[in-house]
């Protein structure tokens, strides 16, 4: 268990209620402490409870399971955070056409590979079923959190980061399958 915990020690056993008004406020900071971002570590910390919430019968130690639960979604968080890159204007990479104002438009060959890209990533989101596609289409034109996802379509935030996982696993697929990406 992380150090600098509450100051009271919480029931090892008792209610979630209990548990929760004992370790929510450390859980924070431990989660706090693991992904930089407040949002994400009230996100994770409520999903923890959640999961215990739903296995609670089966879970001889909470509060061993709550910390250890936490930190596992805070590196998931942290993992998944790391892969997910905002694609920018051609010529990103420093490369000169980048440096040079007076001609921003790419050369034709990219401009058509970038359509030829752009075609494929099209396919691959209708390739997905209906729910997955609005699941992407609110994180990535709308912008939304998991939890506003979560709000949005009822589904609870870890389903919602379990079928975008897989959807984005699947795009992914397909494009290095078609020689988009290494």
């Amino acid at each position: 268990m992380p150090p600098n915990q509450a100051s009271a020690e919480p029931p090892e056993r008792g209610t979630i209620e209990e548990l929760f008004a004992a370790l929510e406020s450390p859980l924070l900071s431990y989660a706090l402490r693991l992904t930089s971002d407040a949002g994400a570590a009230e996100d994770i910390v409520q999903e923890t409870f959640m999961r215990l919430h739903a296995r609670f019968d089966g879970v001889r130690e909470p509060q061993r399971w709550l910390y250890r639960t936490v930190h596992n979604l805070a590196l998931n968080h942290r993992r998944q955070a790391g892969r997910t890159v905002p694609l920018g204007p051609a010529g990103d990479d420093g490369s000169p056409a980048a440096d040079d104002p007076a001609d921003p438009q790419p050369l034709p060959d990219e401009q058509i590979a970038r359509w030829e890209g752009i075609g494929l990533v099209r396919l691959s989101l209708e390739s997905l079923d209906d729910r997955s596609r609005e699941l992407v289409r609110l994180k990535f034109n709308e912008d939304l959190s998991y939890k506003e996802i979560s709000a949005h379509t009822g589904l609870n935030i870890g389903h919602v980061g379990y079928l975008l996982h897989h959807a984005l696993k699947t795009i992914a697929d397909e494009l290095a399958r078609n020689g988009v990406v290494p």
